[in-house]
């Protein structure tokens, strides 16, 4: 009984961690309707930066929905072996970067354009 215990409440916790991810996945879809529309169309002025910000940023969250999916399988799968999935840190470095990169890009052209 206590193993099924154990193996419950690691698969709400991979449900919870599954909910993470996809809401990491929408914030960076609001960020991408901020940034490409909303602060364009308050300050004025040239537009087209922040489309490619906010298009970028939509990209990133469809990257982190997407990866959302993907590890709750693998983790599934993990329990339904009785193994262990680990975390591919190719994949969290590389979403990690991305943020970095959009969040320096959007830096710059808020300071840079006009």
């Amino acid at each position: 009984m206590a193993d099924d215990d154990v193996t419950r409440r690691t698969r709400l916790a991979n449900e919870r961690t599954y909910l993470a991810w996809l809401r990491t996945g929408l914030t960076a879809f609001a960020v991408s309707l901020g940034a490409g529309e909303i602060v364009p169309a308050v300050t004025g002025g040239t537009t087209w930066p922040y489309s490619i910000i906010g298009g970028a940023f939509a990209l990133l969250g469809v990257g982190f929905t997407g990866f959302a999916f993907v590890r709750e399988r693998q983790v599934e799968r993990a329990l339904d072996e009785g193994g262990y999935a680990p975390l591919d840190q190719r994949v969290i470095s590389g979403l990690a970067a991305t943020g970095i990169l959009l969040g320096l890009a959007l830096l710059v052209i808020t300071v840079a354009v006009d």
